[in-house]
């Protein structure tokens, strides 16, 4: 492990079949005035929104709703979401839904008692919130993004043709975390697989950087092969509650920050798919499966040690013969390959991308210098053309 670390996060997560029996005793923290948001309607056909509603109700809580957030919330929505939690001086958000929602309540939370434009500071600035934060409590639908146990919120502004993601300090954490994996039987398939890729892919945004012999990029493999496992089970069987237990506990170990403890970290797939989405909306696990292997291909000659490593343990690639660059190959193979059985989306046309944006998203692509080999404006081009 190289250099110094900190680290804490504050988040009580209940797990399991009962964690929704935890609420109660959790809402008893805060004052009466509890904010409650989520997506469609999905919550509503499964019945978890009146068990929600009972529990709130016997907490002796006022309940102010702001339904309808999208998979890629929106400025406009954050305003919406600001002016109800100041209007009635919430004393809580509770997030019910998957990542959208839950990065949607922190940028809520962080945003509501500020009086200025809360996208330039937050996002365009990278500003911190230096006044009232609202505290956030989530219950998980979806398993994918691990918002519910990070201080992470993605925003996008479709006038700038931008999505912003910006990780703030522990204060900004959720609470508490409810996570049933029963609660995730509702997930549409489509929405389930992109899941498991995105939470694939945070694991490798830690992962592929550095020399060093790392802690961290032990316990990132045991994470990658139980959600390869899992996933497997998973798509044949979406009901099988072990697979898909494993899949949330993995998802939220992916993005809790642990095994970016002692890490140089990369995070380049996400821009260029932050990138794609600001201008196609589409779902970000999907943005990011469709162009990780042609950026991969790119960086894997810089950093060929680590990739043949991934291809060795996480993908038991037979090396007899084989140099350590076509060790790292056969690795990004087996990754392809595991793609197609898993059902992610491979190409960004399939996302409603055209050639014609690949010059904005070029331009909404952030560089970042943590991983293998920094990207150039002709590279990230490179990469979206070859993700067509």
């Amino acid at each position: 492990m190289l250099g110094n670390f900190t680290y804490h996060n504050p988040v009580r997560v209940h797990f399991g079949p009962d964690s929704l029996d935890q609420l109660h005793d959790e809402l008893a923290e805060y004052g009466p005035n509890v904010m409650l948001t989520y997506g469609g309607g999905s919550i509503k056909r499964s019945g978890l929104y009146d068990k929600i509603i009972a529990i709130l109700t016997a907490a002796g809580k006022n309940v102010f709703e702001v339904p309808g957030v999208m998979s890629n919330p929106t400025v406009q929505k954050l305003d919406e979401g600001r002016k109800v939690a100041r209007d009635n001086d919430v004393d809580l958000i509770l997030a019910v839904g998957g990542g959208s929602v839950i990065d949607y309540a922190k940028g809520v939370s962080v945003s509501a008692w500020y009086d200025g434009d809360a996208w330039e500071k937050f996002y365009l600035k990278m500003e911190n919130p230096d006044g009232r934060i609202i505290p956030v409590g989530d219950i998980l639908t979806m398993s994918g993004t691990g918002s519910e146990m990070n201080a992470g919120s993605v925003i996008t502004n479709h006038e700038q043709g931008l999505k912003i993601g910006h990780v703030f300090g522990p204060e900004v954490m959720p609470r508490f975390a409810i996570v049933n994996p029963e609660l995730t039987f509702t997930v549409p398939d489509y929405q389930m697989r992109s899941g498991i890729y995105d939470a694939f892919n945070h694991i490798c945004e830690q992962y592929f950087s550095g020399t060093d012999d790392n802690t961290s990029d032990y316990m990132a493999e045991g994470l990658m092969r139980s959600l390869v496992h899992a996933s497997r089970i998973a798509v044949k069987d979406p009901t099988n509650y072990e697979a898909r237990s494993n899949i949330s506990w993995v998802c939220t170990w992916a993005l809790n920050t642990a095994i970016a403890c002692g890490k140089a970290t990369d995070w380049e797939v996400h821009m260029i798919g932050q990138a794609v989405g600001a201008l196609t909306d589409a779902t970000h696990g999907m943005t990011l499966s469709a162009v990780s292997l042609p950026y991969y291909r790119l960086v894997m000659p810089y950093g060929v040690e680590k990739f043949a490593r991934f291809a060795r343990v996480v993908w038991n690639v037979d090396d007899a013969g084989k140099s350590e660059l076509e060790v790292a190959q056969a690795g990004l193979e087996a990754m392809s390959a595991w793609m197609d059985e898993i059902g992610v989306v491979k190409h960004l046309s399939e996302l409603g991308f055209t050639e014609d944006m690949i010059d904005d998203a070029v331009k909404g692509t952030f560089i970042l210098t943590g991983g293998y080999h920094p990207l150039t404006p002709d590279e990230v081009a490179q990469i979206l053309r070859e993700s067509m």
